[in-house]
């Protein structure tokens, strides 16, 4: 690859938003939109970034690929996916406040933050924008808000009225809940290893309480000064200290590298797009770890682990219909589904969930945690044969249909691991748990041999039956 294949994005939005250094505002941008309640009471709702922060920052950051640095189809395509996923985030908030993702207003705000944090980037280096810049970087910014059908009406009218604009919002709408305490103070504290760290794995601990901190204190300091003066936030003069040394050396550095180092996208054709990257899938339905069972009966091993793992997305040791969501949303996003077999989808999990509420839900909360579940999908496994079928087993037929992307009635090895597969996944073990179901060696899983899977998976009292290898090796 020559060094021309490897320029910098072209168009200012592009080069703005690929420079690697904005990663340093990257934890004040998600403040400030969490910030918002609309956009606060749909995380508490909907997100995963509890339970999975990683793969929930990998797909925004995949999200915005498509969206800023891709071609005019795939932002289409993005657009409408971030369309039919929030037309399904709505609710009322704790203060009884309707809410949903469609509001224009909300997802304004949302959108106009990450314009402002490119321009809080070069700010805070000592090298602003210039009026002129300022008012290119808003045009390109804009026509992106355009393809996402924000209404103009919703945004500041020019560069000029952003401030103004954030400064009224900061002051008159957010507030500092508990979301955002959360990202602030304690996810970092929290977050597991990334996949990517490797060798360095066992140092996480340590590396995990250095960089919350500083993270912490950056980001502080980074925020506006209306935040500061509202929520009583003081930038102190370490922190103070710690901002201007790490954004103007980054800028230092920065500027010195090669743009094959400097940017994260790079362009190749001029539409500031770039390949993309091969490789193995990431999996779109998380597989539990399964520890070894102590007992004759390993199925409360594997239940456990599977509500822990798999169900649990939102990572708040309850279950409800938002986890089952959130799962759906994870196999629609690997496998871009189109609307109508999303659909199906959804109502084949709402269903799953009924069933799951109906026979679990012994307080009557609406909501299911670790014991519930445990106790009472034994209970029914062992009162009713039929017990899987009225829930798991048809939303397992729709996630093989899913799968099933060329419609050939079968999973062949690639489709199995684009849905199992991922880095924490050793190949080997999606191979193995493949050969497993794969029961006449022809390369293929049927529907049947999936949803018999799952059922074993469940119903196996030790592990040496074929299903409870689906997700690897017990």
């Amino acid at each position: 690859m020559t060094h021309a294949s490897l320029s910098a994005p072209s168009g200012l939005l592009r080069r703005t938003l690929g420079e690697q250094r904005i990663g340093l505002v990257a934890w004040r941008l998600l403040v400030l939109q969490t910030a918002h309640p609309a956009v606060a009471a749909g995380t508490a709702r909907y997100s995963t970034y509890r339970a999975h922060p990683w793969r929930r920052i990998q797909h925004t950051m995949d999200s915005g690929t498509r969206l800023f640095f891709a071609g005019p189809e795939d932002r289409e395509r993005e657009a409408a996916r971030l369309a039919r996923t929030h037309r399904r985030i709505r609710g009322t908030d704790n203060a009884g406040r309707p809410y949903t993702a469609e509001d224009p207003e909300v997802r304004a705000w949302v959108m106009v933050t990450l314009y402002e944090a490119m321009t809080a980037m070069r700010d805070l280096s000592g090298d602003p924008l210039t009026a002129a810049e300022l008012d290119a970087l808003y045009a390109e910014f804009k026509e992106v808000c355009a393809a996402l059908d924000i209404p103009g009406e919703s945004l500041p009218p020019t560069a000029a009225d952003v401030p103004a604009y954030v400064d009224r919002t900061v002051r008159e709408v957010l507030e500092c809940g508990e979301q955002v305490r959360y990202l602030l103070f304690d996810m970092l504290r929290e977050a597991p290893a990334p996949r990517r760290l490797g060798r360095l794995r066992p140092l996480w601990p340590l590396l995990r309480a250095v960089a919350a901190r500083t993270l912490t204190a950056l980001t502080v300091a980074d925020l506006p000064p209306a935040w500061h003066e509202r929520f009583g936030t003081p930038r102190t003069r370490s922190a103070a200290a710690l901002s201007w040394a790490v954004h103007r050396g980054m800028r230092q550095v920065m500027t010195r590298l090669p743009d094959r180092v400097r940017y994260r996208h790079h362009s190749d054709d001029g539409s500031g797009a770039r390949p993309a990257r091969q490789g193995r899938p990431r999996r779109a339905f998380p597989a539990p770890r399964l520890p070894r069972p102590r007992t004759a009966d390993s199925r409360p091993a594997r239940l456990e682990a599977f509500f822990r793992q798999v169900l649990d997305q939102t990572g708040n040791g309850r279950v409800d219909s938002a986890d089952l969501q959130a799962m759906v949303h994870n196999v629609c996003w690997q496998l871009e589904l189109p609307a109508e077999r999303e659909d199906v989808l959804y109502a084949a999990f709402e269903t799953w969930w009924r069933h799951l509420c109906t026979g679990t839900d012994a307080d009557g909360d609406g909501a299911v945690d670790c014991a519930e579940f445990v106790t009472a999908m034994l209970t029914g496994l062992d009162r009713d044969p039929d017990y899987l079928e009225k829930g798991l087993a048809p939303a397992m037929r729709a996630l093989f249909r899913a799968a099933d992307t060329d419609g050939s009635g079968h999973l062949c090895a690639d489709e199995y691991r684009t849905l199992f597969g991922g880095k924490r996944i050793h190949p080997a073990e999606l191979n193995h748990g493949f050969r497993q179901l794969d029961a006449d060696g022809d390369g293929r899983v049927a529907e049947a041999e999936f949803v018999a899977a799952f059922t074993d998976f469940f119903t196996a009292r030790t592990d040496s039956a074929a299903g409870t290898a689906l997700l690897g090796r017990p």
